[in-house]
C-alpha cells in the first residue's frame, strides 16, 4: 500500500490491537502528517459500528478543539471496509517513555507539561468536551517539551443528551488511570479528567501508579474506597505542597476535587517557581549518587531500576564524628546504609563491632517488626555519609525492590554474626574432645543425620 486517500505513505510509526499508524506526506498542505488508519472487522458488525462511531466522534470533536496541547485533527474518512483519521505529526514520544523509576523526568519538566495539560483539558471543557481516557500513551510529548493531548475518540460531548450517546458506557477508559465516578457509571464532567491527570502526574513523580493491584477486581475497590499514598512519602526529595496538590487532584468527592484545570494549573505554577532555579544541580547529584551505590558491594546485586527506586524514596545525609545516629530503646521509621565513613555499635557501654561502607545501620528495627526498637547504641567514629531508607516508603515500593533488599540486609548480618562467633571463640574456654561421628539412616533409607557422640 503506498497511498491512504490522497496522502502518500512514508513509513508506519506504529501498531496496535486495532489500529496502524502511518506517517504520510499531504501534497495538498505539503506537510507531514500522522494517519490511523483502521479495518472493520467484516465478521464482527458490532465492534465495526463501534469502531465507526469513535472515528466520527473523535473527528466531530477535534474540529472544535485548536489548542496548542492538543494533537490536531486535519480529516477523516469513514468507509465500509475502513476508515482514517488524518492528524497533526507531533515528532516525539509518548509519556509512557516517562513514567519507569529509571527514566523519570527533572520535577520542573514535569510540572511543566501536568500545568500545560491541565489548560489543554480546560480548554476542551469550555467547548463542552471530556476526554475520558487520559493516560501516557495518550499525550505526546515534543524535543521541546510541549505536550500533545492524543485521541479525543472515546470523547463525550457534555452539552449533547448522555443517555443518547452509544459511547458513554462502562467500557471505555483504562481502569488504573479512570476516576471513581466514571468506575461506577456516574454522569461524568471535566473531573474526570482532571482526576485521571492527577494518576498521571504521580506517575511522573514516582514511577508507579497511585493504586496498584494484582487483580482489576482489587484495582477497582482501591481506587473507590481507599487513599492514595502520598508522593512524598515515596520520593522524600520532592516538595511537601505536591501532596496538597494531588490529595485534591484524586479526591474521590468531585465536590472536594479541582473544579477547573486552571484551578489545578494555577496551584502548579507556584510549585513550579520555587524549585525551577536548583533544578539542574539535582539531576547532576542523582546521577552522581547513582553511580556511587553502583560501585558498592551492598547494592550489588541490585538491579539499575531497584536502585532508582531507592534513590527516588531515600534522603542523604551528612553527619560528623561523635554524632549518635540512634540509642538502644529508642524506635525510628528510618534505617540507613553507610556510604562513607565509620560508626561504633556499643550496648550497654560496651562495644559491640564497627561499621564501615556499605554496612547497614539500624536495619534490626526494620526485618523484626515485632519490636521495632533499636537493641543497641550507633555513634559515628569519623564524619559519615548516610544514605537514610524511609521503612514507610519502602514497604510502598514494589516487591522485587523489598525482598531484594530483605536479602541484602539478611546477608550483612549472617556476616556479622560469624565474625562475632569468631570473637566469642577467642575468648571462650577450650572445647569438649570430639568422638566418634555416627551416622544414622532412617528407615527409608534416604537421610542421613551425623551424630557428635562425646
Amino acid at each position: 500500500m503506498k497511498n491512504i486517500g490522497k496522502y502518500q505513505i512514508i513509513k508506519e510509526l506504529g501498531k496496535g490491537a486495532t489500529a496502524v499508524v502511518y506517517l504520510c506526506h499531504d501534497p495538498d498542505a505539503n506537510r507531514q502528517v500522522a494517519v490511523k488508519l483502521v479495518r472493520f472487522d467484516q465478521e464482527n458488525a458490532a465492534v465495526s459500528r463501534r469502531m465507526r462511531k469513535l472515528f466520527r466522534t473523535e473527528r466531530v470533536v477535534s474540529e472544535r478543539l485548536i489548542h496548542p496541547n492538543i494533537v490536531r485533527v486535519y480529516d477523516a474518512e469513514v468507509e465500509e471496509d475502513h476508515a482514517y483519521i488524518v492528524m497533526e505529526f507531533v515528532e516525539g514520544t509518548s509519556l509512557e517513555d516517562f513514567c519507569k523509576i529509571e527514566s523519570l523526568l527533572p520535577l520542573h519538566r514535569v510540572i511543566g507539561i501536568i500545568f500545560k495539560c491541565c489548560m489543554a483539558l480546560d480548554h476542551a471543557y469550555r467547548q463542552g468536551i471530556v476526554h475520558r481516557d487520559i493516560k501516557p500513551a495518550n499525550i505526546m510529548l515534543t524535543k521541546d517539551d510541549t505536550p500533545k493531548i492524543a485521541d479525543f475518540g472515546l470523547a463525550i460531548n457534555i452539552k449533547k443528551d448522555m443517555d443518547r450517546d452509544s459511547t458513554f458506557v462502562m467500557g471505555v477508559g483504562s481502569p488504573a488511570y479512570m476516576s471513581p465516578e466514571q468506575l461506577k457509571s456516574y454522569p461524568l464532567n471535566q473531573k474526570t479528567d482532571l482526576y485521571s491527570l492527577g494518576v498521571l502526574f504521580f506517575q511522573l513523580l514516582t514511577g508507579r501508579l497511585p493504586f496498584r493491584a494484582k487483580t482489576q477486581a482489587s484495582l477497582i475497590y482501591k481506587i473507590v474506597n481507599t487513599d492514595a499514598p502520598q508522593v512524598t512519602r515515596l520520593n522524600p526529595n520532592l516538595p511537601k505542597k505536591l501532596d496538597a496538590i494531588l490529595k485534591k487532584a484524586l479526591e474521590k468527592d468531585t465536590y472536594s476535587r479541582y473544579s477547573n484545570g486552571a484551578e489545578f494549573a494555577k496551584d502548579l505554577a507556584s510549585v513550579r517557581y520555587k524549585i525551577q532555579g536548583d533544578e539542574d544541580e539535582f539531576i547532576i547529584e542523582d546521577s552522581r549518587h547513582f553511580s556511587i551505590l553502583r560501585k558498592m558491594d551492598f547494592f550489588f546485586e541490585f538491579e539499575n531500576v531497584e536502585l532508582w527506586e531507592i534513590l527516588r524514596s531515600s534522603l542523604w545525609r551528612d553527619v560528623g564524628a561523635r554524632v549518635t545516629l540512634m540509642r538502644e530503646g529508642e524506635s525510628h521509621q528510618i534505617f540507613g546504609i553507610l556510604v562513607s565513613g565509620e560508626a561504633e555499635v556499643s550496648l550497654g557501654g560496651k562495644t559491640i563491632c564497627h561499621l564501615g561502607i556499605g554496612e547497614p545501620v539500624g536495619e534490626m528495627s526494620y526485618l523484626f517488626k515485632r519490636d521495632p526498637t533499636h537493641s543497641a547504641t550507633v555513634v559515628t567514629l569519623t564524619p559519615c555519609r548516610i544514605l537514610e531508607i524511609s521503612m514507610p516508603a519502602l514497604a510502598l515500593a514494589s516487591e522485587e525492590l523489598q525482598e531484594r533488599m530483605q536479602n541484602a540486609l539478611v546477608g550483612c548480618i549472617v556476616q556479622r554474626l560469624r565474625r562475632a562467633n569468631q570473637r566469642l571463640a577467642e575468648i571462650g574456654s577450650a572445647a569438649s574432645e570430639s568422638g566418634e561421628t555416627i551416622a544414622a539412616t532412617d528407615m527409608r533409607g534416604k537421610y542421613t543425620l551425623e551424630l557428635e557422640a562425646q
